[in-house]
């Protein structure tokens, strides 16, 4: 096995483990706010990142968790965030939409749509007058190639030769809105054109096909040779948010789509074609069962924010003694 196709299962299986997980202590009451789960969606985050090192930048979105995960973001961390508590990535102050930990290179998520593109942009741009060797990733669905913001960041990008990666998750669906009422065009991919940089598409389930695109792009980016559009066909197995009946799609689609499961298929290919043992597999199934107990009880047992928290992290501290944001 050359790509650790292991690591890759187990990033998938606790992307998808911690989703369901959240998604039930969410109907319990237990975490507030909503949340929008990434299930189904997992190739990508694991694909994607298992092709870039830690100091590289991720800056993504409404639906972060997968991202954030895949890219060693401690599971406990960001179900104590879930839960409100000080433990968490942002001290419990941004909840599931806002998730992150700079020390990993994952920016606090932005739920904007395409608000997290031209701040990859910038990150980019650090990276290349730095010359730190570093890539930026920004993780964005196929409603956000219709925004201004999208396309300014594209056209800089590929203007600058920064070193990039603009991955698509083409879930078919910008929150209700299926794709070919909002685009003219077969792939998002093809917009890359226009702004001179290579546009591919990929099997969005495919967490092999995916991580040979991504790592592709990671090394031309980092020789110089500037940013790649990637756009992964794919599908979100649940609603927009806990609050989506997901009347606007049919339960023949969604039944065709759950026969194309990114981790049901790697999981049936690790084993008949590349004869892993089961038992090793349910070695990683109980550690992600495991870890995501740990992380329960972690985030049940942090603190709730002190009062005094409400003011930390907004103003600094001027020379007079008082505040400014």
């Amino acid at each position: 096995m050359g790509t650790n196709e292991i690591a890759l299962y187990q990033t998938m299986v606790l992307i998808r483990r911690f989703e369901e997980t959240v998604n039930e202590l969410y109907m319990q009451g237990r975490i507030p706010s909503t949340l929008h789960l990434y299930i189904g969606q997992e190739a990508v985050a694991a694909g994607v990142c298992s092709a870039l090192n830690l100091d590289d930048y991720v800056l993504t979105t409404h639906r972060p968790h997968g991202h954030a995960l895949a890219k060693g973001v401690e599971a406990k961390a960001i179900m104590a965030e879930l839960f409100g508590k000080a433990t968490g990535t942002c001290k419990g102050k941004g909840g599931s939409m806002h998730v992150g930990d700079i020390r990993v290179g994952v920016f606090p998520a932005i739920a904007i749509v395409g608000g997290n593109v031209p701040i990859a942009a910038g990150a980019a741009l650090s990276a290349k007058m730095m010359k730190n060797g570093r890539v930026a990733v920004s993780f964005f669905g196929d409603g956000a190639a219709n925004e201004g913001d999208w396309h300014e960041a594209m056209n800089v990008a590929a203007l600058w030769k920064l070193p990039m990666l603009f991955v698509c998750e083409n879930n078919l669906y910008a929150a209700s809105t299926p794709y070919k009422a909002a685009f003219n065009i077969e792939t998002i991919a093809r917009r890359a054109d226009a702004y001179g940089m290579p546009g591919v598409v990929v099997d969005g389930n495919d967490v092999l096909a995916v991580h040979r695109v991504a790592q592709q792009a990671v090394e031309r980016a980092r020789a110089g040779e500037g940013p790649t559009l990637i756009e992964c066909r794919t599908y979100r197995q649940c609603g927009h948010s806990r609050s989506d009946p997901r009347t606007y799609r049919t339960q023949i689609e969604e039944a065709e789509w759950k026969t194309k499961d990114p981790i049901v298929n790697f999981r049936k290919y690790l084993l008949e074609e590349l004869h892993v043992d089961e038992n090793s597999l349910r070695q990683v199934d109980e550690k992600v069962e495991a870890d995501l107990r740990e992380a329960i009880a972690y985030a049940d047992a942090s603190p709730l924010p002190a009062a005094d928290d409400l003011y930390s992290d907004v103003y600094t501290p001027t020379s007079e003694g008082g505040r400014h944001a």
